[in-house]
């Protein structure tokens, strides 16, 4: 089983279909602790990236992820366009070659989780994307990825005080609400779970 250029372009398309599908609930979840614009700022990247990767198809797997960073960092306005392009951009230098071991999928994610760390100086624990990155990076390691696994990380960060970002602003009463940042995360690797590999 190797992870390759088409389940690359695959996963990317349903993810990008998902948060389409999404852009409305992103928002409102946003709009509770944030600017309220997560979801449309996603949305027009998604939009972009469907339109990009199937006008001229990447040639290869590491650039499937650079053309995702790219599109991304350009395209999706506020602090997700850099953080989201960060990921793909870290992601796309991981790889080595054409496809992916599942053994080396789970560094490759953490290559974007990394990104994402050092771009938004900041760390599990804070109420954002890293919530949910943090928990599926060591699940992956552990070859144990399941939804309830990506699940289980998202609802919790309903319980932390944001400390990082917009959220932060409000303190204690960012508590009992979920992360935007956290759920258009979960899409992702929900529909990582979901894309099949040859």
């Amino acid at each position: 089983m190797a992870y390759d250029k088409t389940w690359a372009i695959n996963w990317l398309n349903q993810f990008c279909d998902q948060i389409n599908e999404n852009k409305q609930l992103l928002s409102d979840l946003d709009q509770a602790i944030g600017d309220g614009d997560h979801g449309f700022n996603m949305a027009r990247g998604a939009t972009e990236l469907k339109k990009v990767l199937a006008e001229k198809e990447p040639d290869s797997l590491k650039d499937v992820f650079k053309t995702a960073g790219m599109t991304l960092v350009s395209k999706v306005g506020g602090a997700a366009g850099p953080l989201y392009g960060t990921a793909f951009l870290s992601i796309s230098k991981a790889i080595e070659g054409d496809t992916i071991s599942p053994e080396d999928l789970a560094k490759v994610i953490e290559a974007g989780q990394e990104g994402i760390e050092k771009r938004g100086k900041s760390h599990a624990g804070e109420k954002t994307m890293l919530d949910v990155w943090e928990p599926v990076v060591n699940s992956l390691h552990q070859d144990e990825l399941s939804d309830d696994v990506v699940e289980a990380a998202l609802q919790k960060t309903k319980d932390i005080k944001a400390t990082k970002g917009r959220a932060s602003y409000l303190g204690e009463r960012s508590i009992g609400h979920l992360d935007p940042g956290a759920y258009s995360s979960a899409l992702l690797f929900h529909t990582m779970l979901e894309t099949e590999v040859d």
